[in-house]
């Protein structure tokens, strides 16, 4: 049995499995999650692998379920020479990541589970399930095109139709019939309060592949859990809104998130906040012209000075390792951003390190020291708009702080922001002091 696997960036090991069928080639387009996995191999040496029986890997494979699965990873990490990893399993290889972490517990250091589950008897009704395999059976192009509108419903019908045409070439009918049946029988239950390793869960609250349900009833059963819910439909995490899924993995990925031994169960809707969104402009530019180490200690003394503001004007810093270059903040009143906002593009321009600025408001989720969601994307997609001290704010920021004084607003018109699907209006922020 042969297991294809890629590998890119360097540092700390990173293994992701498959979510279910697809192909390496697929995945790793520039279109689909070769963005995602990029923003990973940033900081790790991230390896990903196609299941048994589809991809680049042996067809003609035998034995099918949860015990192949989990020696394929076993495979792949004993390849690897790993002597530990962090482990992040998704869709259908869910269960065979939690059965390898509770056999090895010494080998994955941590583990991350999106859009997964426990156990498969209550995936669906009994009368879908038979269905959907049967259909798979007698007519797998119809039935690729029928996955991949659950999966992915809300995506473009050229993406949909690339998405079916992978499925057909990267795996036959017949295996995936007898894949599906065998999910709906897997149960690992049993293991999950014994896995002590820090564990992140993830789950899209739309998600109709996996019920929403079963991301919480992970979380809750596992040892040393952290449960995030994710707005939106989309199963995969490289469509839709990505920046939602990878910046709680790679802020989880840090060491210093990883050791806190506590569970947490978070809700998506758990606040409604003024976020302001700040980061240095060109910093890379910059980093090259005053070399690393100057560079540090001005974004450092930056960083004092822009925490400092926000909170003279009541507002809330986000500490943890999040934006890199950048600041995060949340407030509650509208007037008082605006004012953070202003007095941190001077002290920017003061410090020789420009920022870009942004904010908008709706509501976050709130997980130990840190926020995200999609309102916190929307600001930092503002943010990217705006020129070099310059601050822009959401249409949203702009009706709550209407009657602020000594600001007037100039009208930047409906911008379309990357992963969000509406337009946005936005405003530029004229100070009149």
């Amino acid at each position: 049995m042969r297991i294809a696997y890629a590998a890119m960036g360097e540092g700390d090991l990173l293994i992701t499995t498959p979510t279910s069928w697809e192909s390496l080639s697929f995945i790793l387009n520039d279109s689909v999650g070769g963005p995602l996995y990029a923003q990973f191999s940033q900081t790790h040496r991230v390896v990903r692998y196609d299941r048994r029986g589809s991809g680049l890997s042996d067809r003609d494979c035998g034995e099918l379920g949860l015990e192949a699965d989990v020696r394929d990873l076993e495979a792949v990490a004993h390849a690897l020479r790993a002597d530990s990893f962090a482990l992040m399993a998704t869709f259908h290889l869910g269960p065979a990541a939690i059965t390898y972490t509770a056999r090895h517990p010494e080998k994955v250091s941590k583990l991350i589970l999106y859009g997964t589950f426990g156990y498969g008897s209550d995936l669906t009704k009994e009368d879908v399930k038979a269905s959907l395999v049967g259909m798979v059976r007698s007519h797998w192009g119809i039935a690729r095109r029928m996955l991949a509108d659950i999966t992915s419903s809300g995506l473009s019908n050229e993406m949909l139709e690339r998405i079916a045409n992978d499925e057909g070439d990267s795996i036959d009918n017949e295996t995936v019939a007898r894949l599906l049946e065998l999910s709906y029988d897997v149960d690992v239950r049993d293991l999950l309060p014994g896995i002590k390793v820090p564990a992140l869960v993830l789950h899209r609250r739309g998600d109709r592949a996996i019920p929403f349900r079963k991301g919480r009833e992970l979380a809750l059963h596992l040892g040393n859990a952290r449960f995030i819910s994710l707005d939106g439909a989309l199963h995969y995490p490289w469509f839709g809104d990505s920046e939602s899924v990878a910046r709680p993995i790679l802020d989880f990925l840090d060491d210093s998130y990883g050791s806190r031994a506590k569970v947490s169960i978070v809700d998506a809707h758990s606040g409604t906040a003024i976020i302001l969104f700040a980061d240095i402009v060109n910093s890379t530019a910059l980093t090259q012209r005053l070399g690393d180490a100057a560079f540090r200690d001005k974004a450092r003394d930056l960083d004092r000075a822009l925490r400092t503001i926000i909170r003279d004007h009541s507002g809330t810093p986000i500490e943890g390792k999040l934006l890199g270059d950048g600041v995060l903040a949340t407030f509650a009143s509208a007037a008082k951003a605006i004012e953070a906002a202003l007095a941190c593009g001077r002290s920017g321009d003061d410090a020789g390190l420009r920022l870009h600025l942004g904010l908008h408001a709706g509501d976050v989720i709130r997980e130990g020291d840190n926020v995200y969601g999609g309102a916190v994307n929307i600001a930092a997609r503002i943010s990217a708009l705006s020129e070099a001290g310059e601050v822009l704010v959401s249409d949203t920021i702009r009706s709550l702080a209407r009657t602020s004084a000594g600001v007037t607003y100039e009208d930047r018109g409906d911008q379309r922001l990357k992963g969000i699907d509406e337009p946005v209006r936005v405003y530029e922020v004229i100070s009149q002091a």
